[in-house]
């Protein structure tokens, strides 16, 4: 059966942050039917783009069976990691000031899709690779730590 690598960064900074963390994952591993391949290490950073408490951030990839065309599955994969942070309480949604910019706060749990294999997909809903990767070291660095040679090699600007 034919596997895509997909690469999701999770972070929080609201309530027990590695519990929700660890939350996620078992939501994750839930809804995937397995275990990721890859886990990397925890990194605490200051809330990026607003003033707010420290978030934990960490990656993850997941080897999942190919199904439909890349932009069908990473849009699937989208909905659910939506609804996981829905069923973990997550409320909020994007909230853009008087200019358009995107007003970022607080989260009990942030998930995103950062890699769907080597794949470059563009839609209304989603862009990946996840188009903030180079402008966020607490998603860069441990995403570097679980990539494989193949996908730093097909995004060189992610991983310079």
């Amino acid at each position: 059966m034919e596997r895509v690598d997909v690469f999701l960064g999770l972070g929080s900074n609201v309530g027990d942050r590695d519990l929700n963390l660890l939350k996620a994952m078992n939501l994750l591993d839930q809804t995937f039917g397995m275990h990721p391949e890859r886990i990397s290490r925890i990194v605490e950073t200051p809330a990026w783009g607003f003033e707010g408490p420290d978030f934990l951030n960490l990656c993850v990839l997941y080897r999942l069976p190919r199904k439909g065309t890349p932009e069908e599955q990473a849009t699937e994969i989208l909905r659910q990691v939506k609804e996981i942070e829905k069923a973990m309480g997550r409320t909020e949604e994007l909230v853009f000031d008087a200019d358009g910019k995107r007003i970022y706060h607080d989260r009990l749990i942030d998930i995103d899709i950062l890699l769907y294999g080597t794949h470059v997909i563009k839609t209304e809903e989603l862009t990946i690779p996840h188009p903030l990767i180079c402008h966020r070291d607490f998603v860069k660095k441990p995403l570097l730590e679980i990539s494989k040679p193949a996908v730093r090699e097909a995004f060189p600007e992610i991983f310079a």
